[in-house]
C-alpha cells in the first residue's frame, strides 16, 4: 500500500527512520515541523528523495497548520511529543503537549477522513506503578500515573494514549486506530541533534558515570520501531490494537560491559562495576534527572513483545548490534570523543 502519510514530528529520531522507510516504498510523506527554518537541515539528514517529501509548520497546542499538513493523507503516524533531556518543574510541561498534541492531530486526521492513525505511544504507558511485578508486561496491562514511580514523562505517554483511545471511541468516526509502544529506542543517530533515549548510551561510552547504575531498561533499535509502525500503517484489521516494541530488558552494567567488549580502544573510558544505590541516592540530591528515575533502582521491567511477532510478523535485531551501532555513530558525529 502506498499514498500520502502524515509523519508529525518530522525533526524527531523515530520520525526520521519512519520518514525513511516510507519514502524508499513509494509513499508521499507529509511532515510537520514547529518552524520551516529547519527544512532545508532535516531533508539533508534524512537524504531521501525531496519530491516525496513535503513540510508544513504546525505546533502540538495549536491548530494552525494542521489542516493543511493532513490534506490529501490516507494516513498517519502521530510520532510527535515532548521528550525532554533534563527534569520539568511541572509535569503539565509533558502532560499538556502530548494530550493535546494527539487529540489535536485525531480531530485533524478524522476531519480529513483520514483511513488509519497510528500513535507512537510508550512503554511508559504500560510497565509502571504495578507493585512488585515479576511478570512480563502485555498490551493488556496500563501504568498507574497516581503512583510515585511514574514521573513526568510516564505520565504524559500515558494520559495521552488514554485520552487518544477515549476520544477515538466517542468520536473517531470509522477511521482505524493503533498505537506502537517502544522501549527504550536506541540505533545509529543521523545527525548531533540526537533524541534523549540515546543520552544513557551517550553517557556510558564518554565515562561519564563512576559506575553503572542499577538500572535497566528494555532496548529496541530506532530502524525495528520505524518498521513496525510501517506495519501497523499497511496491515488490516488495526482498529483498536496495540504493539509493545522491545527486545531484551538489560541493566545499564550488563550495556557497558557488551560495549566494552565490542568497541575496543573506543570503549577504555565505559565503567564496567555497578555503583551501590547509596550513591546513586546521593547524586539524585543534586541532580533532579536522577531523583525522578531514582525509583527503578533495582527494577526490572521485561516487556512481551510477541503480539508485535505474531500479528504483523515483527523481527526486531538483536540488541547487541542495535547498542554497538549507537556508540559507534556517537563516536563518528563525535558527539562522544573516546
Amino acid at each position: 500500500m502506498t499514498g500520502t502519510v502524515l509523519v508529525t514530528g518530522g525533526s524527531g529520531y523515530i520520525a526520521g527512520f519512519l520518514i525513511r522507510q516510507l519514502v524508499a516504498e513509494g509513499w508521499h510523506v507529509n511532515t510537520t515541523v514547529r518552524a520551516l527554518a529547519r527544512e532545508a537541515e532535516i531533508r539533508r539528514v534524512l537524504a531521501v528523495d525531496d519530491s516525496r517529501l513535503s513540510f508544513f509548520t504546525a505546533d502540538l497546542l495549536d491548530d494552525a497548520g494542521w489542516a493543511e499538513a493532513v490534506a490529501g493523507c490516507s494516513h498517519v503516524a502521530h510520532v510527535a511529543s515532548p521528550f525532554p533531556a533534563a527534569a520539568v518543574k511541572d509535569a503539565q510541561e509533558l502532560i499538556r503537549p502530548a494530550r493535546e498534541g494527539a487529540l489535536r492531530a485525531l480531530r485533524f486526521a478524522r476531519d480529513a477522513r483520514v483511513k488509519r492513525f497510528v500513535l507512537t505511544s510508550s512503554a511508559a504507558a504500560i510497565a509502571y506503578g504495578h507493585r512488585g511485578r515479576t511478570t512480563p508486561y502485555t498490551e493488556a496491562d496500563w501504568t498507574d500515573v497516581t503512583h510515585p514511580d511514574s514521573y513526568a514523562y510516564v505520565q504524559s505517554k500515558t494520559i495521552a494514549e488514554r485520552a487518544a483511545r477515549d476520544w477515538v471511541a466517542a468520536e473517531g468516526g470509522a477511521m482505524e486506530f493503533c498505537s506502537i509502544n517502544p522501549t527504550l529506542v536506541v540505533g545509529p543517530i543521523l545527525s548531533a541533534d540526537f533524541s534523549t533515549s540515546v543520552e544513557a548510551i551517550r553517557k556510558i561510552v564518554a565515562g561519564a558515570l563512576p559506575g553503572c547504575p542499577d538500572f535497566g531498561f528494555g532496548v529496541v533499535d530506532v530502524r525495528d520501531v520505524a518498521d513496525l509502525h510501517v506495519r501497523a500503517l499497511n496491515a488490516p484489521n488495526m482498529a483498536g490494537e496495540r504493539f509493545i516494541a522491545s527486545g531484551p530488558f538489560l541493566k545499564m552494567v550488563e550495556i557497558a560491559r557488551l560495549l566494552k567488549a565490542r568497541l575496543g580502544a573506543d570503549g577504555r573510558k565505559i565503567p564496567t562495576r555497578t555503583l551501590p544505590n547509596f550513591l546513586v541516592q546521593i547524586s539524585a540530591l543534586f541532580d533532579p534527572m536522577v531523583r525522578q528515575v531514582i525509583g527503578e533502582l533495582g527494577k526490572t521491567r521485561e516487556m512481551d513483545a510477541s503480539h508485535a511477532r505474531k500479528m504483523l510478523g515483527w523481527v526486531p535485531r538483536p540488541a547487541e548490534e542495535s547498542l554497538v551501532d549507537t556508540a559507534r555513530s556517537l563516536i563518528a558525529l563525535g558527539i562522544v570523543r573516546p
